[in-house]
């Protein structure tokens, strides 16, 4: 049985990019489609207002901050988070919807490294940024995760059920939040799942999580949930 969606388009100065994506993002795939904007500078707020699309401000930046804005802004039961920078295929959406509500999941993960799928780096001889993620998601599995194992704990281009993401409890701004969300998914024993995706090239703009502090908000966000075990707060 289909559940209430909402699709959330997360958004910080995406001008360049969308315009080039917006015709192919899927809709009628969801019930109630918003977007959540870090404070815009370049027109994107004002874009996605003449699209019809309803526009929610954050009081602080950060996607963790993002993440929790959409979850009180719409009544729906699952939510997609996507992000319209051309990273993301919006050709998945509909796929992370159906996923969850068949699997009977209570967070899909359009994963970058399982069996299918494409990262960004896999042209690439050296793929540090792959490479880092798989130790992080490695790690989270070994800890934590009693089901199958989970290929991709990082991307946040997911769909999960609204009230199994307010039992995470993940009170964070930053980018670690998809980490802690697949962390205490685990944690809690609720039902991980995946869909491959082909990650593509940015089409504008610069990603705002550089690899060295985020890596270490990464860590230090492990190392806390190690000291309180299988607990989520």
């Amino acid at each position: 049985m289909r559940s209430r969606r909402a699709l959330v388009l997360l958004t910080f100065n995406e001008i360049e990019a969308l315009p080039k994506l917006f015709d192919r993002i899927p809709l009628s795939a969801a019930d109630d489609v918003f977007a959540v904007d870090g404070g815009s500078k370049d027109g994107t707020v004002d874009y996605l207002k003449s699209k019809g699309v309803r526009v929610v401000g954050q009081p602080r930046r950060g996607r963790g901050c993002a993440f929790q804005v959409a979850l009180d802004a719409t009544d729906a039961e699952v939510l997609c988070y996507y992000s319209p920078d051309g990273n993301e295929d919006p050709d998945d959406i509909p796929k992370l919807f159906e996923t969850l509500e068949a699997g009977g999941f209570d967070l899909v993960v359009a994963s970058r490294m399982c069996r299918g799928a494409h990262n960004e780096e896999d042209e690439g001889a050296l793929k540090p940024r792959k490479w880092v993620n798989q130790a992080f998601t490695f790690l989270a599995n070994v800890l934590w995760n009693r089901g199958p194992y989970v290929t991709d704990t990082i991307n946040g281009f997911r769909a999960v059920r609204a009230d199994a993401l307010r039992r995470c409890a993940c009170r964070v701004d930053g980018f670690v939040v998809e980490y802690l969300m697949s962390i205490r998914m685990m944690k809690l024993g609720l039902r991980v799942g995946e869909v491959p995706t082909y990650e593509s090239p940015r089409l504008g703009g610069q990603s705002t999580a550089h690899s060295w502090p985020t890596g270490v908000e990464f860590t230090k966000q492990l190392i806390k949930e190690v000291l309180i075990g299988r607990r989520v707060a």
